[in-house]
């Protein structure tokens, strides 16, 4: 079985017969540094709904096109569609103000501040009359309220938004990131290796907010070197490759062995494929190689 190329900027959703408008589009993105060409006529395609992952050797380019997507790069050329219409992000400001969210793996909390502050870090509510429009006080309760709804609507266990961050686990501090990424995308969130400095029990905490932001209807991009992780949780897998799409396939298509492949180029993405990732943990269990 071959897989969905991406050299024509349509091809992932050509292959698959999906006539649906992708939430996110890139198309022909290059971005280059001097000498350096970081990102190479790259194709992207964010499905509604879907948790996209997007994989890729260190120096494959996959960092610049995500920074691409979520502003804070603005490509040489090529062109990037919201919703089937074109847009053109200068900062990730702008893409937040279009309703995408990106939680980077270093997190960007407050650690000194609490629980409630850092969810509205940036966007605080203001009181009422003239003590907020005036005086710019924050109305405190309000946030607290509706912090605590947003975690407990994604089901994270912290009794107290009044907590510092500081005092949270690594797990609990990425999924106050996550909680405040999914509070405000109203489009798609971006997440930056989200799993990378987590233990086990913590990586599946944030494996299951990444699956309720995805059955609230809000697409997720996934950015991890975990294939496990990836292909746990991933709907269709980018691969990038010398700084441009070379492949999208899934785990009911292919194994991580062949997504390996590809994305190291020891095989070109037609040459492989046919048994499912699933298929192969079945098959090793039958074999007794589990």
């Amino acid at each position: 079985m071959s897989s969905s190329t991406g050299t024509d900027g349509r091809g992932a959703t050509a292959a698959r017969g999906d006539d649906r408008t992708p939430v996110l589009e890139g198309r022909k993105l290059s971005k280059s540094y001097g000498h350096v060409r970081a990102m190479v006529d790259a194709d992207f395609e964010l499905m509604p709904g879907e948790v996209l992952a997007v994989i890729g050797d260190n120096g494959a380019g996959k960092s610049t096109l995500v920074k691409a997507l979520s502003g804070a790069v603005t490509p040489d050329s090529g062109e990037l569609l919201l919703d089937g219409e074109p847009v053109s992000f200068h900062s990730p400001i702008e893409a937040r103000a279009q309703g995408i969210e990106t939680v980077y793996q270093d997190l960007a909390v407050a650690p000194a501040l609490d629980i409630a502050s850092n969810l509205y870090l940036g966007r605080e509510v203001r009181r009422s009359g003239p003590l907020g429009s005036l005086l710019r006080m924050v109305d405190a309760r309000a946030m607290r309220e509706e912090a605590q709804h947003q975690l407990d609507s994604l089901g994270v266990r912290i009794p107290d938004v009044r907590q510092p961050v500081e005092s949270l686990s690594g797990g609990q501090r990425q999924s106050v990131a996550v909680a405040r990424a999914a509070a405000f995308g109203t489009k798609l969130v971006i997440m930056d290796e989200p799993t990378a400095a987590l233990g086990v029990r913590e990586s599946g905490m944030v494996l299951d907010l990444i699956r309720r932001i995805s059955a609230r209807g809000l697409p997720v991009v996934l950015i991890s070197h975990n294939m496990p992780h990836v292909f746990d949780i991933a709907d269709r897998i980018h691969i990038h490759r010398l700084g441009k799409r070379i492949a999208v396939v899934s785990p009911q298509t292919h194994t991580m062995s062949d997504a390996v492949a590809i994305m190291t180029g020891a095989v070109e993405p037609d040459e492989v494929g046919g048994r499912s990732h699933y298929d192969e943990r079945a098959h090793r269990r039958e074999t007794g190689k589990a």
